[in-house]
């Protein structure tokens, strides 16, 4: 069923976005008065293909990476005279300006369209509540403390934890002071803590902010009883079988699923004593643990999963905007996107984050298939977050993206005169280069991923 979920969730999510860009591209350039020869929804054999009125042809192709708008355009074909004036290379450089732009811009339009409609549909969402805090942790040193509830970061409001890692996400790399504002239970004041940060998490390759800060959320108590085991993992190696309970660890008795996990993500390829309970008797299993991550980020990996807990009402908040709030909502979120993920992009040239975390098809489809299957809010979000990488990636200035066109028009308007086709030309070779040489290193962390 999951591979189900992958195939059409990816389907549907490259076929909307992919379409909602071209069609800006199209929109425009019919309003400025171009003859739009195709419209392609993919590439390669023709599925199924169309003429309109205007004699413009729409085709849906093969293969579902992509899609483009063809012109008519006097550089690359003979154009009748009559029709010369419908030519995109006659038009005028704002003209042309619109017609590129139109694609990124459809791209933002959409996310902020799915933005608007979750908060309108509202979310259930975990309190920010500390749990625990790490000992000689930023944290720590800053006087946060357990039973806390983080209101603030940086001065912009929280409501749950996913607010709280966007906000610590934006810091990566950074030096400086981080600002925290948390709420202690029976006090309705609300107090500021300072935490210096030092090149924070700089190149990390699987950064997990909340986490390094020395914060632990605050969880209710599970059991440690085997719900889930992975087929290749070491607990399934080991014998754990479903219903096993984990009693203790190298003789340590454990509390709950939570200190289990704590122990085993800071014993990377360890072998550890597993004591569990079965069927009334008490078994003792070594297991070697293996690593996920690498270097010293790497953190043990046991292979198995529990049962979910309860969460108390009083830990849960519904967060629902009504049809004008909503606006303010989408357009906030939709800038803020956009400005992590070009954020992120500079914070990769610069070594401030990995290259690691760049991400291709195969992990966009795997994220797809997951979102997908855990329901319309989870796949929607995911839609607005690509349709936003996709338009802030379109627009860097690099030759063969729709940023190195609108490059080229902006030289061209400041000149009074196009550049040189050779050097058009040899800005998109360097542009291929660059475009293919990403490609490879984003299908390459995805297979390392795997």
């Amino acid at each position: 069923m999951s591979g189900l979920y992958m195939l059409l969730g990816t389907l549907v999510t490259l076929g909307v976005l992919v379409t909602i860009h071209e069609y800006g591209h199209f929109w425009v350039a019919r309003r400025c008065g171009v003859k739009v020869l195709r419209f392609s929804i993919g590439f390669g054999t023709p599925l199924l293909r169309w003429h309109d009125r205007y004699g413009t042809e729409f085709v849906i192709a093969l293969i579902p990476l992509g899609g483009y708008v063809k012109m008519l355009d006097e550089r690359e074909t003979p154009v009748a005279e009559a029709q010369q004036s419908q030519s995109f290379n006659r038009k005028t450089v704002g003209q042309r300006i619109a017609i590129v732009i139109a694609g990124p811009v459809a791209n933002f339009a959409l996310a902020f369209v799915l933005f608007w409609c979750l908060a309108m549909l509202g979310s259930q969402q975990v309190k920010p509540v500390i749990g625990e805090v790490a000992a000689e942790s930023l944290a720590a040193q800053a006087g946060l403390r357990s039973g806390q509830e983080i209101i603030a970061v940086d001065g912009q409001a929280v409501s749950g934890w996913s607010d709280v890692n966007l906000q610590l996400i934006q810091r990566l790399g950074n030096s400086g002071t981080l600002r925290i504002d948390a709420q202690t239970p029976g006090n309705s004041a609300v107090s500021s803590y300072t935490l210096n940060l030092d090149k924070w998490l700089y190149g990390a390759e699987e950064p997990n902010p909340i986490s390094d800060l020395g914060i632990e959320p605050w969880r209710p108590q599970v059991a440690a009883v085997v719900a889930q085991l992975d087929p290749e993992g070491p607990a399934q190696h080991a014998g754990l079988q479903l219903q096993d309970k984990v009693i203790a660890i190298d003789g340590q008795a454990v509390e709950d699923w939570q200190s289990v996990v704590s122990y085993v993500q800071a014993r990377p390829n360890t072998t550890i004593e597993l004591s569990v309970e079965r069927a009334g008797q008490r078994i003792e299993l070594p297991v070697l643990l293996t690593a996920q991550g690498v270097a010293a980020e790497a953190r043990g990996y046991l292979g198995m999963g529990v049962t979910g807990g309860e969460w108390p009402a009083e830990m849960l908040r519904d967060v629902r905007y009504g049809p004008l709030d909503a606006i303010v909502q989408g357009a906030q979120r939709t800038w803020t996107m956009s400005a992590l993920t070009l954020g992120s992009l500079k914070k990769m040239l610069f070594g401030e984050l990995s290259v690691k975390n760049l991400s291709g098809p195969i992990t966009i489809a795997k994220v797809a298939g997951a979102s997908a299957e855990s329901g319309l809010r989870s796949f929607l979000n995911f839609m607005a977050y690509l349709s936003i990488s996709l338009g802030v990636l379109n627009l860097l200035p690099i030759p063969v993206l729709d940023g190195g066109h609108l490059l080229f028009y902006i030289v061209e308007w400041v000149r009074g005169r196009p550049l040189s086709e050779r050097i058009q030309a040899l800005g998109m070779q360097i542009g291929i280069a660059l475009v293919v040489g990403v490609m490879v290193l984003a299908v390459f962390n995805d297979l390392a991923r795997l």
